[in-house]
């Protein structure tokens, strides 16, 4: 993995040229306004001057310098505003005139309380998309709760499909919700600017993401199986319930891995390799219905076959016979995998506290057009002369906002 140059050239792609202003904090909204900064759009991340963003002190921190902060922030600049005193709210009108997509995450009705009500905004920038992402949207009895990935995970009937069949509900050791979310904001961005593109006299919309309905949206057979079969599905450990078998099974030396043989060509493989050629001919086990029915009894019997096999003659077969299967990955082995590497999975942001940092690579990958190394989430108020500065702010002017903190 080689080091870019440091640098705050805004990467190419196909949201070149749109605007997006950055209000929102922790975890969701800069990860949906990232994406979009990823694919070439330029993004000015906008704090409270005094750093209060919780993904300052949200784990891992390195040194009082937040490692979370310089990769879910990447490729933006970054600015100080407070928008609740006057001279703030009338400074982001300023930079709304300007931009394409406006992306805020506060409760429903924080924005018209400090008179940035969508009227307000459209007012000086009719083409503006403003983007509202709440965990239950901008309407509804819900409406001015707040909440984290996890409440949103277990609203949604996501949490409740996770966990040993006799055990409580578990939670994954990461805000999965809010990326979920993320990703519908940025496709709705997207979404938005083809449509803006496309016509010169189209006017902007207010877009209303709850992050509990983009969390449902992914679970698409959960309604449906509970009204006509009168199915609610619940968490049966790493066991599928809809395929088998698929399962998470140990070696012989104790490695664990996941193995997925729900087709019936992949499902014969299987046993083949595992010199078991009559299992396919079982009754119990002759297409998926009747694999899912007599799961249990399937998976005994794998798991028995894999207890006789160290991991590496057991994957060097599975391989051969071309069943899909992996060890558990922990950090350290996606870094190492030779398949990831060849790809520059992980990449390195420039940054200039470390020197450069590693995250993910940026998706999709299009052929012919490499995407750019985007730098690191900037420091606090990084970018604020070059910002203010368009804007035509002077020193002294600068120096008195920040002195009135409202940058």
């Amino acid at each position: 993995m080689v080091t870019p140059p440091l640098t705050d050239t805004p990467p190419a792609g196909p949201l070149a040229g749109v605007r997006i202003l950055d209000l929102s904090t922790v975890v969701a909204g800069p990860f949906g306004a990232t994406l979009c900064a990823d694919l070439g759009a330029e993004v000015t991340k906008i704090e409270l001057p005094d750093g209060s963003d919780a993904l300052r002190k949200l784990q891992p921190v390195k040194d009082d310098l937040s490692l979370y902060w310089k990769v879910t922030n990447r490729g933006k600049r970054g600015i100080t505003l407070d928008v609740r005193k006057a001279e703030g709210r009338a400074l982001l009108l300023r930079l709304a005139a300007q931009a394409d997509v406006l992306v805020e995450n506060f409760r429903a009705g924080k924005l018209e309380e400090w008179g940035l009500d969508f009227d307000t905004l459209h007012a000086v920038n009719p083409r503006l998309v403003v983007l509202r992402l709440t965990g239950f949207g901008q309407t509804g009895p819900y409406r001015q709760r707040g909440g984290f990935a996890r409440i949103f995970e277990a609203m949604s009937g996501l949490t409740q499909l996770t966990g040993e069949p006799n055990g409580a509900p578990l939670h994954m050791n990461f805000p999965m919700g809010d990326t979920v979310a993320g990703l519908f904001a940025a496709f709705s961005i997207a979404a938005e600017m083809v449509r803006m593109r496309s016509d010169p006299d189209a006017r902007g919309v207010e877009i209303d993401l709850s992050a509990t309905e983009a969390l449902f949206r992914m679970l698409e057979p959960l309604a449906v199986e509970r009204e006509q079969l009168g199915l609610v599905r619940g968490h049966h450990g790493n066991r599928a319930t809809y395929t088998a078998p698929s399962n998470m099974y140990r070696s012989a030396d104790g490695v664990m891995f996941s193995l997925v043989a729900s087709s019936q060509p992949i499902f014969r493989r299987l046993c083949a390799a595992l010199e078991h050629n009559d299992v396919p001919d079982d009754p119990r086990f002759a297409d998926n219905v009747n694999r899912v029915a007599n799961a249990q009894a399937l998976d005994a019997l794998l798991e028995s076959a894999f207890a006789a096999l160290p991991f590496a003659r057991l994957t060097a077969r599975l391989t051969e016979a071309g069943v899909p299967h992996t060890k558990i990955y922990t950090i350290d082995d996606i870094a190492a995998d030779p398949h990831f590497i060849a790809r520059e999975t992980i990449i390195r942001l420039p940054d200039p506290d470390l020197g450069s940092v590693p995250a993910p690579c940026v998706v999709p990958r299009v052929k012919g057009r490499p995407a750019a190394v985007p730098r690191s989430g900037p420091a606090l108020g990084e970018h604020n002369e070059a910002v203010y500065g368009a804007l035509g702010l002077g020193e002294q002017a600068l120096e008195r906002l920040r002195r009135d903190k409202v940058i």
